[in-house]
């Protein structure tokens, strides 16, 4: 039986149907207005405040005001003030200046650099073809001045770097002290040259030595070749040294997990809302299956601490060193302003195929090997043969594959007899601090660092 519905009530339930429509649109509305009311008054709150201070110094303050300098640091306070510690500001000639090295158009003269303990630019490695290869430098030599001006005056290892680039065909005067301490100065006109970030080479006979010190475009290939030349040359284990490798790209960094990891989950981005995006996995088409070592410590970061964490996982490799810096965070790229400039800030949480995230805790390793006092002031005075680290590194690499030589547990019993000094070290330094009476030194930013770590910066320029 059919049953029709009257227009009254048709009509009742339309205007019944926009009612409550209405109201749940004006609810919501209400929400949405009440939010961005607060939103705009704590905006303009914010703004008046900062009115209110300009309209006072430029009323009061003796001093002329530079306003690009003004709005530069205006910008960078608000990032500092958002709490995000790898937050960045580029001014607009700092992110030219970025954008320009990125593409090829300002270069370095072709070394890498490490400010150590006297205060210099120590030259840890030159390029071949290079600027600096040409003019002399070599691997030890200090450089003490740029265009005239001591380094020991600039802030850090980066104002070095900035101060040694320059577009191709410009000149840089440099001043440099050779092995003997004899002071060199020479004009090194900027020119292309190949830098690597992958160096490689055997050691002990049987064990392949990789050092990783960062990941970029280039470093999948080069790790590809590292890793098959090693192979070929009868390497029975791998050593990947990623000891002040601060991370570089992520998908470069994944790539290269692929390279060695069997099939798996390497990693996923988590936004604020706590949503996972899959960054990358890896397949079982390349996997070495050779024991793997990771020689690591308190400045190896970010993508190099995911290559470490993956491997250990997902290949059963040994971590060797000291704890890692714990930097578990992706940062966007570079987002050019209006004026030129640019901001980065932190757009997710870094977290492993396995579910950890190392963010602000680090990788603990399976074997400690810290370095003592004067290990740490000869840190970069050390080569692959002969530093501690790396020797420990290559006896647990021989343990893992059973081939360890006599020179290996001659190694590793030395490694362990300086690991006891250090510990004594340490333990007669906390006797001294419990007996001292006086008031402690202030204590500097490298002295509060882990022990065993370098007290240095390095870069490449």
């Amino acid at each position: 039986m059919n049953r029709k519905i009257s227009v009254g009530m048709a009509v009742s339930i339309v205007i019944l149907a926009m009612t409550v429509t209405f109201s749940i649109t004006m609810l919501v509305a209400m929400r949405l207005f009440d939010s961005t009311v607060s939103s705009v008054k704590e905006k303009e709150s914010m703004y008046n405040k900062i009115a209110e201070v300009d309209r006072y110094v430029r009323s009061n303050d003796y001093y002329p005001i530079d306003e690009t300098t003004l709005y530069d640091r205006l910008t960078a306070g608000y990032l500092l003030g958002t709490g995000d510690k790898y937050a960045r500001y580029f001014s607009a000639t700092a992110y030219t200046e970025l954008m320009n090295t990125q593409n090829g158009t300002l270069i370095g003269i072709g070394v890498e650099l490490a400010v150590d303990q006297s205060g210099y630019a120590k030259v840890i490695k030159v390029y071949d073809e290079s600027p600096a290869k040409e003019a002399g430098i070599q691997v030890g030599n200090y450089i003490t001045a740029v265009d005239g001006t001591d380094v020991k005056s600039m802030s850090s290892v980066d104002a070095i770097q900035t101060r040694l680039r320059g577009e191709s065909g410009t000149t840089v005067n440099v001043t440099w002290l050779d092995s003997e301490a004899a002071e060199h100065t020479a004009d090194l006109t900027h020119s292309g040259y190949s830098s690597t970030t992958v160096d490689y080479q055997m050691v002990q006979g049987n064990v392949g030595y990789i050092r990783i010190r960062q990941f970029d475009s280039t470093t999948p290939s080069e790790l590809d070749y590292a890793i098959r030349s090693l192979s070929a040359n009868g390497a029975g284990s791998l050593v990947f040294d990623l000891r002040d490798n601060g991370g570089g790209l992520l998908d470069d960094a994944i790539q290269c997990i692929d390279l060695i990891a069997p099939e798996g989950t390497l990693a996923f981005a988590e936004d604020k809302n706590g949503t996972q995006t899959l960054l990358g996995t890896s397949t079982s088409e390349s996997r070495i299956g050779l024991p793997v070592v990771c020689l690591v410590n308190g400045s190896t970061a970010s993508a190099a601490e995911l290559f470490a964490s993956s491997l250990r996982t997902l290949n059963g490799a040994r971590l060797v060193g000291t704890t890692t810096q714990g930097k578990g965070t992706i940062q966007s790229s570079p987002q050019r302003l209006s004026d030129g400039s640019a901001v980065v800030v932190t757009v997710a949480k870094l977290v492993c195929g396995d579910g950890s995230c190392f963010d602000g805790t680090g990788l603990t390793v399976d074997v400690e090997r810290p370095l003592t006092a004067d290990e740490q002031t000869a840190y970069y005075d050390y080569t692959v043969e002969n530093d501690p680290q790396i020797q420990r590194a290559v006896s647990t690499a021989q343990q893992m594959s059973g081939t360890t030589t006599v020179s290996g547990v001659n190694e590793a019993a030395s490694s362990e007899a300086a690991d006891s000094a250090a510990a004594e070290s340490v333990a007669e330094g906390d006797a001294e601090a419990a007996s001292a009476e006086s008031t402690p030194a202030e204590t500097t930013p490298a002295e509060s660092e882990a022990a065993g770590e370098s007290t240095a910066s390095s870069s490449q320029e």
